[in-house]
């Protein structure tokens, strides 16, 4: 039952949508309607409301997701199987709020703030922050959308490879699966690229 609380707890977290609701409330923006893909995500913030709308954004995103895996870490046992849907629980709410009609964003920041809420364990974050930097700048995959699917379909492989604990291999992959899942129903077939950054021109 202490499970199934955090559970909650952390899905109606992760509904609120910050990255629509900062820059509506403060900028008079609603980013869904403004962008192309409608995403109501940390970067459409930025491009559309500012710095200081996108900055507060992407830190709300970061702490609705972190602070209920974090806490929950403290009060259960985060190696019993049961937890991997506490860490996944915040990344569902953003992906599928429930104060949104089950519509919301492709939950990258989520993700982030979810697996840093595992803190001590930052192997997960470390990993995925390493393929998105890697296919951003020596290996750049285009367009973004692909880009992030590759990103974090390694970072699953990799987190079952190399972090011994199941609860947090099973979370880790239920992100990654709600993550790849509200990209790829984006994508529009367009062209993918793939370049190296270190090349010379």
């Amino acid at each position: 039952m202490t499970y199934l609380f955090w559970c909650a707890a952390g899905y109606l977290s992760g509904s609120v949508l910050y990255a629509y609701l900062i820059p509506k409330q403060f900028c008079h923006v609603d980013i869904r309607t403004l962008s192309d893909d409608g995403n109501p995500g940390t970067a459409n913030a930025f491009k559309y409301a500012g710095f200081f709308a996108g900055s507060s954004v992407i830190l709300c995103e970061l702490l609705k997701a972190f602070l209920p895996v974090f806490l929950a870490a403290r009060m259960l046992d985060p190696g019993k199987l049961p937890f991997a849907f506490v860490i996944a629980a915040p990344v569902a709410g953003h992906a599928f709020s429930v104060f949104s009609k089950g519509k919301g964003g492709k939950a990258i920041a989520a993700s982030f703030g979810a697996i840093l809420g595992l803190f001590p364990e930052l192997f997960p974050l470390a990993a995925l922050a390493f393929f998105y930097i890697m296919f951003s700048t020596l290996v750049v995959i285009k367009p973004h959308l692909i880009r992030s699917v590759v990103t974090f379909a390694l970072f699953a492989l990799t987190v079952y490879r190399r972090v011994p604990i199941p609860s947090i291999q099973l979370g880790c992959l239920l992100i990654s699966i709600i993550t790849i899942f509200k990209h790829l129903i984006h994508y529009q077939k367009e062209e993918i690229r793939v370049s190296f950054g270190f090349r010379r021109r």
